[in-house]
C-alpha cells in the first residue's frame, strides 16, 4: 500500500513538546514519530511520521485529539512517499564500519577486514542493522568488550533486524544465539545473513512479538541479552527481559536517545538490574546493565 508522510516544523522547544505528544498518542498504533533539526541552521526542527495512506485519517484524528484541536485545524502537512527502498539507497557507497574488533562491510569491501579483526558481511537491505547507525556500532563495541571478559553460553538478540549483533556474538563467542524480531521480513533477512557469515549453525532466527514465544523458554535463560529497539518498548519490557536473564548475566540496551537514558535506567533498576557502563555515539546511548 502507498505510504504517506505527515510532517510539521516548529522551533526546538515547541517541536520537542509536540513530538512527545504525538509519540504518546500513536504508541498503540506502532507508528513511530521522528524529530530532526532542519539543515538550514535556523533552529527549526521537523516532526515526521510515515504510515499507509489508508491509516492517515485515523492518525490525524488521534493527533488532533491529543493536541486538543479540531481535525481540520491540525497543522500537519502530507506528502506521498515514492516506492523506493530508502534503506538500500541511503547506504549505497557507504564504507565499512569498524566497532571494536568487528568490521561490518558489504560484499565489495572484504579487503577492509584486516588480520585480527572479525568481519561481518551485511548488505544494505530491508532490515535495520548495517553498523552505520550509532546504536548498532555502540552495541558492537559493548559486546566486544563483554565477550572479551566472559564468553556467554546462551545469548539473545531481541529485535534482531539484520541479525548483525547476533552474528557478532556468534563469531566472537562461538556459542548459540537466539535472534528474534517482530517482522517476518527481518527474520528472513537475518537467516540469510547468518548463512552468509557462516554461523547458521549457531544463530537461530525466529519471528516473535514480546517474550512469550516458545523459543525463549527453549533457549533461555540467557547469560547475555542485547536489545537495540526503542526506549519506550524497552521500558515496558524491563520486567520480562530481567526474568530471562540469569543471575549475574549481562544486558546491553540501545535505541535510546541521550535524553531518554535516565528513564530507561530507572525502569531497569526497578527490575533488579544495576547500571555498569554507558557508551554515547551520535546522540544515542548504549547501556550495559547486570
Amino acid at each position: 500500500m502507498p505510504q504517506t508522510r505527515l510532517f510539521r516544523t516548529a522551533p526546538r522547544i515547541e517541536a520537542e513538546r509536540l513530538f512527545e505528544t504525538v509519540e504518546s498518542a500513536l504508541e498503540d498504533d506502532g507508528v513511530p514519530a521522528a524529530i530532526a533539526e532542519t539543515f538550514d541552521d535556523s533552529g527549526i526542527f521537523e516532526i515526521s511520521l510515515y504510515a499507509d495512506a489508508g491509516e492517515v485519517p485515523g492518525l490525524r484524528a488521534k493527533i488532533a485529539g491529543a493536541l486538543g484541536v479540531a481535525e481540520d485545524a491540525l497543522d500537519f502537512a502530507e506528502e506521498p512517499v515514492p516506492d523506493i527502498d530508502w534503506v538500500t539507497k541511503s547506504l549505497e557507497g557507504l564504507g565499512a564500519v569498524r566497532a571494536g574488533r568487528f568490521i561490518v562491510h558489504g560484499g565489495h569491501q572484504r579487503a577492509a577486514v584486516t588480520p585480527g579483526r572479525i568481519g561481518i558481511q551485511i548488505e544494505a537491505g530491508q532490515a535495520f542493522g548495517t553498523g552505520h547507525h550509532g546504536t548498532t556500532s555502540g552495541c558492537l563495541i559493548m559486546l566486544d568488550r563483554l565477550i572479551a571478559r566472559r564468553r556467554p553460553a546462551r545469548s539473545l538478540d531481541l529485535g534482531a533486524g539484520s541479525a548483525v549483533l547476533a552474528i557478532a556474538i556468534a563469531k566472537r563467542a562461538r556459542t548459540p544465539v537466539l535472534a528474534t524480531d517482530i517482522d517476518p521480513v527481518a527474520t528472513r533477512v537475518a537467516n540469510a545473513n547468518a548463512r552468509l557469515n557462516g554461523v547458521a549453525g549457531l544463530v537461530r532466527c525466529e519471528t516473535a512479538s514480546g517474550l512469550a514465544h516458545r523459543a525463549f523458554a527453549e533457549r533461555g535463560p540467557f547469560d547475555l541479552i542485547v536489545a537495540n529497539i526503542l526506549a519506550r518498548p524497552l521500558m515496558v519490557m524491563a520486567p520480562a527481559i530481567a526474568r530471562h536473564l540469569v543471575p549475574g548475566g549481562d544486558l546491553v540496551l540501545s535505541g535510546i536517545l541521550t535524553r531518554q537514558r535516565r528513564k530507561v535506567l530507572a525502569a531497569y533498576r526497578q527490575a533488579g538490574l544495576r547500571h555498569c557502563r554507558t557508551i554515547e555515539r551520535d546522540g544515542w546511548v548504549t547501556l550495559h546493565l547486570r
